[in-house]
């Protein structure tokens, strides 16, 4: 079972304190959030692409880089890694092969279906005010998706004005990053 190799593994990474060489505290020595998306491509990819060490930025992730509620669990995590941790730069990163780019959710749901979700979930969801198709749509284009991403961050009442919030597009193949908009 994979998890009982993960719980081994850590008790030797315990032991042998490989640990030692990743200490830091909890203040990001670079002053960053980094919102990108859940990508498994991106994991050791996106930090080495851009010289990111352990310590150095709050990485916060979602599937497919998307923020649309300025008071969702997203800004929360940027705002306290501003106001409580001492960022002064948020950077949203999306990638190109999402897949979260034309992300169809009449197919999520018949998904849900498959995997042993009721109808009478769905619905009971439906009538409390979940909208599922919203929150699981996708988007046509990564740049546009990032940039409607940091406008709401850039938009936030809680912002403070010194902080820069950029947004850049990464190839999930190569490493490339580009910028899509910069403040």
């Amino acid at each position: 079972m994979l998890l009982d190799e993960m719980l081994k593994y850590n008790k030797e990474f315990v032991k042998e304190k490989k640990y030692e060489p990743l200490r830091t505290d909890s203040i990001p020595n670079k002053r960053t959030v980094i919102f990108t998306c859940m990508e498994s491509r991106l994991v050791e990819l996106l930090p080495k692409a851009l010289n990111i060490k352990n310590g150095d930025v709050k990485m916060i992730k979602n599937a497919g880089a998307i923020l649309r509620d300025p008071f969702d669990s997203i800004m929360k995590s940027i705002l306290v890694a501003i106001h409580e941790l001492k960022a002064e730069q948020v950077m949203v990163i999306g990638h190109h092969d999402c897949g979260m780019s034309h992300a169809e959710p009449a197919a999520f749901r018949q998904s849900l279906l498959k995997n042993g979700i009721t109808e009478e979930t769905l619905n009971t969801l439906t009538h409390s005010g979940i909208d599922l198709e919203n929150e699981f749509s996708g988007f046509d284009s990564v740049e546009k998706s990032v940039k409607d991403s940091v406008s709401v961050v850039r938009n936030h009442p809680l912002l403070p004005s010194y902080v820069n919030v950029h947004g850049l597009v990464i190839d999930p193949a190569t490493g490339k990053a580009d910028l899509v908009t910069e403040k």
